[in-house]
């Protein structure tokens, strides 16, 4: 399918998925602990924020799947300024409803070097406050575009993040926030990079 196709065919599905409510959900505060979890990447190793935060700061990312291109042009923009991120002593932590095959699928799409979990049973996405259920009638238009989420989210289903990013500090209060239900909004590369200052 041509791309330009695709991506127009993209916008009018999600204009579905954001006309529903999701202004009930707001983002944890700055200042607040952040949640703990352990979650699994594609090669079966796990991955703890705990283990994570003691060897610094994490930026931790909430995308929804490698067929979403604003995810995966966020995701892009991090590994591209990953060198510059880790020279502050932070780390990149993505996390997706997604199952494990599509985690895989999203960094070869991405080229990102960083780890990419699957959020199987959405308890992250719950502990941040990000999940959102798709409604009916925008379920049934993604399977018309060859999208069935039951068979890209798995056990998750039709569940959906917020597209947003948290800056962890090494103590494990949350420093930065940024939590827009517009999906083509994202944190800036700069705006990370000063929260860690």
């Amino acid at each position: 399918m041509n791309k330009v196709i695709f991506l127009a065919l993209f916008v009018f599905a999600a204009l579905g998925v954001q006309a529903q409510s999701v202004e009930s959900l707001q983002p944890l505060a700055v200042g607040s602990k952040a949640p703990a979890f352990t979650a699994q990447m594609p090669n079966g190793q796990a991955v703890s924020l705990k283990e994570m935060l003691a060897k610094g700061p994490v930026v931790l990312v909430f995308y929804r799947g490698a067929w979403c291109p604003y995810c995966n042009r966020h995701l892009n923009a991090l590994q591209d300024s990953l060198n510059m991120l880790q020279a502050k002593g932070a780390q990149v932590l993505a996390v997706t409803p997604t199952t494990l095959e599509n985690v895989a699928k999203t960094k070869e799409k991405t080229g990102a070097t960083f780890p990419i979990v699957s959020d199987q049973g959405m308890k992250i996405m719950q502990a941040y406050n990000v999940r959102f259920a798709m409604d009916q009638g925008t379920i049934e238009r993604y399977k018309g575009y060859g999208m069935n989420m039951d068979k890209i989210n798995g056990q998750n289903g039709a569940n959906l993040p917020i597209p947003a990013t948290y800056v962890i500090g090494q103590d494990g209060s949350i420093q930065y926030v940024h939590f827009d239900s517009n999906y083509a909004k994202r944190s800036s590369v700069k705006a990370i990079l000063a929260a860690m200052e």
